[in-house]
């Protein structure tokens, strides 16, 4: 049995949707997972003093368009998921394998989005590309899919499908509301973009009429990807579908994303909002981008900073229907240390996100290993946690 100790935590943030804080503690994981909160243990294998820093639980991205490995043609970039992880990334979630070179939006067929979902789901999928738990394989949900092919991606280890390239011209003839029913009895999660056109331009605008239709599990960048819906649908798919989740990305409208926190936070329902990036795409590669969104949900929109943590940690893990996310036992044990950088006024990384300083991060761990130091994407933290190998 590993054993990973990480003591001298001045503030810990669980990630639950309530936004629970623990001070002056320490977590305790076995051969991955976490097993006790405020233990000790002898003997670790790996010691991690956070020297009085602030533990979050790894932050999970829940809208990223991976490709083949660390390489994505959208931006011809190479080694992306590595620098993700360095800005504090454990795990990330695919909205759909959508730019792989040649693929004809306009002609997607049952067989090819399966087929297509399935590949990435045993590559990218089963690799993990420099540690990062990937959560590759999306199927885009096209006309014409059966319930054999539902069976099929389940049979693949697909969980989650994405409505983007969708005729919604067709959205009487209830073929549409059918996969949600097919999915649902599944246990599948269904991700529906939102708004207007995106990057390829071949995706379909979806407003108030088409996702309150639909009715799906996560309204994709609800507040543009890069284009939202109106205002006043914004305000209306939130009232109108209460169960579903609300998922803010990097390629945000700033504006909008107000406007969705502050409906969500007037009808108490924090727990809806989920994070993620959209990248990789026309809005970059941003290895920061989810710290970028804690900080600007909690200095701007006035989101409690251990809300917004929530929102980029256990609610997209619960939302998603996948492990992680939450800084308690029987959970992976993945987790970020992270501090005030120097000249910062802030005490911990919460008041960080509060002030809208980036955090400096001096360790990120997976399943109880740590993959990194010094953050080679963020300024070192003021006081830096240690790193002691048995």
């Amino acid at each position: 049995m590993t054993t990973a100790l990480v003591t001298n935590i001045g503030t810990l943030v669980d990630g639950n949707a309530h936004g629970a804080i623990q001070t002056d503690t320490s977590l305790l994981i076995e051969d991955g997972v976490i097993v006790s909160v405020g233990a000790d243990h002898p003997h670790p294998d790996v010691l991690v003093d956070a020297r009085g820093e602030t533990v979050l639980p790894g932050l999970i991205d829940g809208h990223v368009h991976p490709t083949v490995g660390e390489w994505t043609p959208a931006q011809n970039s190479v080694g992306w998921v590595r620098n993700y992880l360095h800005g504090g990334t454990t795990t990330m979630v695919s909205a759909g394998e959508l730019h792989v070179p040649g693929l004809p939006f306009e002609e997607l067929t049952p067989d090819l989005v399966t087929g297509l979902a399935t590949v990435s789901r045993h590559t990218v999928g089963r690799v993990r590309p420099s540690g990062v738990k990937v959560h590759a394989g999306t199927l885009l949900l096209v006309p014409g899919l059966r319930q054999s092919d539902f069976d099929r991606a389940v049979e693949a280890g697909i969980r989650q499908l994405k409505f983007i390239f969708y005729d919604w011209a067709r959205l009487d003839d209830g073929e549409a509301v059918q996969y949600m029913r097919w999915a649902s009895e599944r246990g599948m999660v269904v991700k529906m973009h939102s708004g207007g056109v995106s990057r390829s331009g071949s995706s379909r605008v979806a407003g108030q009429e088409v996702v309150t239709a639909v009715g799906p599990d996560v309204i994709g960048h609800i507040s543009g990807g890069p284009i939202p819906m109106p205002d006043g649908e914004i305000r209306g798919v939130l009232d109108e579908l209460p169960s579903a989740a609300a998922e803010v990305c990097s390629s945000m409208n700033y504006r909008a994303t107000k406007i969705t926190t502050d409906h969500l936070t007037a009808i108490g329902a924090l727990d809806r909002l989920t994070l993620g990036t959209d990248t990789p795409g026309g809005t970059g590669v941003i290895p920061r981008g989810m710290l970028r969104n804690l900080c600007f949900l909690a200095s701007i929109c006035g989101v409690p900073p251990a809300q917004a943590v929530a929102a980029a940690t256990g609610n997209v893990a619960r939302r998603h229907g996948i492990p992680g996310g939450l800084l308690e036992p029987g959970q992976p044990g993945d987790l970020v240390v992270a501090g005030p950088i120097t000249g910062s006024p802030a005490r911990d990384a919460l008041e960080c996100f509060a002030f809208g300083d980036l955090p400096g991060i001096s360790a990120v761990l997976v399943d109880g290993v740590p993959l990194v130091g010094r953050s080679e994407q963020t300024p070192p933290a003021r006081v830096g946690a240690q790193i002691v190998r048995g």
